[in-house]
């Protein structure tokens, strides 16, 4: 568990250096994630070890959406006062993405054949 933790610790940690370094407009975690995916694609062996402690931070991730929470609830009076553009980026965002994940699928259905 603590090698798997590690790992992700140091892809995330090199995300957020890239972040800095170049004043990239994404988060961190997001270019340590595409780092992690890179790393995963190349060594193909690394994706069954660290599966089992993956599943083990899964289970419980229920416990990273409460710094969110206090977030939202710390900032409760902006939120009531700037709910619309919220409202609204949140629907588009989430249309996006239905659109997207169905065009990634089809076109992945039509390369595998049945």
């Amino acid at each position: 568990m603590l090698n798997t933790l590690l790992i992700l610790l140091i892809f995330q940690t090199m995300g957020e250096g890239l972040v800095y370094l170049f004043s990239l407009p994404i988060p961190g975690p997001v270019i340590g994630m595409l780092l992690l995916l890179v790393f995963l694609i190349m060594k193909k062996n690394m994706a069954a070890q660290l599966a089992p402690s993956s599943s083990q931070l899964l289970s419980n991730m229920a416990l990273l959406f409460v710094p969110a929470c206090v977030g939202i609830s710390v900032h409760v009076h902006r939120i009531a006062e700037e709910w619309l553009p919220i409202v609204v980026a949140l629907v588009i965002s989430t249309v996006v993405s239905i659109v997207v994940t169905a065009l990634v699928i089809s076109k992945l259905k039509r390369k595998v054949p049945e």
